[in-house]
């Protein structure tokens, strides 16, 4: 994924600010979030959630989980 210039990132911005998604609250199962990764991080993700079976949002909580376990004791 190419770096956003500052510029592409305000209109970004301002694009999701103000055009919300419509959603349905009781349809929807869970809260999306937009995420920007490096090309390593993407790869990554893909790569250990291909080999367990598991989403890249299940690889990042786990990771977090292990991080804030860690950092706590």
């Amino acid at each position: 994924m190419p770096k956003m210039t500052e510029e592409e990132a305000w209109a970004l911005d301002e694009e999701v600010t103000n055009n919300p998604p419509c959603v349905d609250p009781a349809k929807a199962r869970h809260i999306s979030r937009m995420v920007a990764l490096d090309d390593f991080s993407a790869n990554y993700l893909m790569s250990v959630s291909i080999g367990t079976h598991k989403t890249p949002s299940e690889i990042i909580g786990e990771i977090l989980r292990e991080k804030t376990s860690v950092s706590a004791l």
